[in-house]
């Protein structure tokens, strides 16, 4: 297994539409498992593959707090949603730092593939349902930070820039 280097916002890959998985193998095993370990060092609690330049629709996913109970979606696509909508911070590993509060369906329905093809569905609530959506926004390029307002959005961003800038500069003067 290994840590794979996570895409940070505003990178294009970021914001492209990610392709369905149509083939089920080895490969596919390992980018699983390399994008799980890369999640939990991370430390996070859901990635997707385009988070680490991969645009395929696979996403990892760990919201327990021993970190043992991953689930793997390909292809996954969200069948129902709740009328009820709940409002919840979100942070992004694309976007360290950077926290907001994201109006969501409370309840959505998820279909999906395992890592053999096999079709599944599965009832999502609380935060479980807050990082299925997060996560296939982000194979449908989108970053949490696009359902805030324009307003919301340019803060977020420039405070994203400004806190680069800082351990860019933190950076050379521990170098020098």
């Amino acid at each position: 297994m290994a840590i794979l280097p996570i895409v940070q916002y505003p990178d294009p890959r970021l914001s492209t539409k990610a392709e369905p998985v149509t083939v089920f193998d080895d490969a596919l095993k390992q980018l699983a498992a390399d994008m799980a370990e890369t999640m939990y060092d991370a430390p996070g609690v859901g990635l997707a593959a385009n988070q680490i330049g991969q645009l395929i629709r696979l996403v990892v996913i760990d919201i327990s707090e021993e970190k043992n109970a991953l689930r793997v979606l390909v292809n996954p696509q969200i069948i129902s949603r709740s009328e009820e909508v709940k409002e919840c911070e979100e942070g992004c590993l694309s976007l360290p730092g950077i926290y907001e509060k994201v109006k969501r369906p409370s309840l959505v329905t998820v279909r999906a593939q395992d890592l053999e093809g096999r079709e599944f569905t599965l009832e999502c609530d609380e935060l479980l349902s807050v990082c299925v959506q997060h996560e296939i926004d982000h194979l449908d390029g989108k970053v949490f930070i696009d359902h805030l307002s324009a307003l919301k959005k340019a803060r977020s961003a420039a405070k994203l820039a400004k806190k680069r800038k800082e351990e860019a500069r933190a950076r050379k003067n521990k170098e020098a």
